[in-house]
């Protein structure tokens, strides 16, 4: 087994029996095994040549686990594999997924309560975290707003994108190696992004887009370098957020984008993978 790749884990077992026959069916090595962690119930591929293939199935699996093809599966295996009702949107699920990521939850929370503050005409929140050009911040010493706009938004489309992501990335990097390095990776993005695009475009500018690019960086490396780790990004959404990327350079958006920021943030997630990796690589050697 030590050979194997996780492919995906879940929380319950059923699930992980039932992608494993559906790959199988597909011509796809797999086993199910226990793990020793809180996603208990794991999919272990055999050859990391089908990685890419069985990621695609897995994806469409998480999107649709109750579609019928996964039941036939399990019938022509001569299983019978029912799946419990999805728990992913029920309560005790949501609870348990915020408390094994408290920091991403927590900027979850404090983003949504400072947008829906200002929705409601109480702005004290954005004025005390808009970042200031850096005299400014030498004489009044408020270095907190180096990292203030990262959690600032404008807009519910703009809020929407930016935690969708964080949530749905930094929940993964979180639970993989704990809070204190999702901490760093987000400390690190949002002032080196804030203040690129602050010494290029000015103060006028807020949102979590810059970790969040971080984030893209960070997972798309990870999934390059060490595929092992089971952490990755499709190719088609690091594909879709990296042209997004570009279409904000060429300024045919209504909207204007912190483009400086993007770019920053993925550089800084790029380097944060590798370091990782390097890390990883150097502890193994002794």
């Amino acid at each position: 087994m030590n050979t194997h790749i996780k492919l995906v884990a879940f929380s319950k077992e059923q699930p992980a029996r039932l992608l494993s026959l559906y790959l199988k069916e597909q011509g796809i090595r797999v086993e199910y095994c226990k793990l020793d962690n809180d996603y208990a119930h794991g999919v272990m591929l055999a050859d990391p040549a089908d990685l890419d293939k069985a990621k695609l199935y897995a994806e469409e699996f998480v999107l649709d686990p109750s579609n019928k093809k996964y039941q036939t599966a399990a019938w022509h295996a001569g299983e019978s594999v029912t799946l419990d009702q999805d728990p992913s949107f029920s309560t005790d699920s949501i609870l348990l997924s915020l408390i094994r990521s408290p920091f991403a939850a927590s900027v979850l929370v404090v983003c949504i309560v400072i947008y829906c503050l200002a929705m409601i005409g109480i702005s004290a929140p954005y004025a005390w975290l808009q970042i200031e050009p850096l005299s400014e911040l030498v004489a009044n010493g408020q270095w907190w707003r180096l990292l203030g706009p990262a959690l600032i938004h404008f807009s519910a489309m703009h809020i929407a994108f930016n935690l969708l992501w964080w949530w749905i990335l930094g929940k993964q990097l979180e639970n993989t190696f704990g809070s204190s390095y999702l901490i760093l990776l987000f400390t690190m993005s949002a002032l080196i992004s804030n203040v690129a695009q602050l010494m290029v475009n000015g103060p006028s500018f807020g949102g979590l887009s810059g970790v969040v690019y971080a984030l893209v960086g960070c997972v798309w490396w990870l999934g390059w370098l060490k595929p092992s780790w089971g952490i990755s990004l499709p190719k088609p959404m690091v594909g879709f957020l990296l042209v997004w990327l570009l279409v904000g350079y060429l300024d045919i958006l209504p909207v204007h984008m912190a483009n400086i920021a993007h770019t920053a943030g993925l550089i800084c997630g790029c380097l944060f993978a590798w370091v990782l990796v390097l890390r990883a690589s150097r502890r193994s050697d002794n």
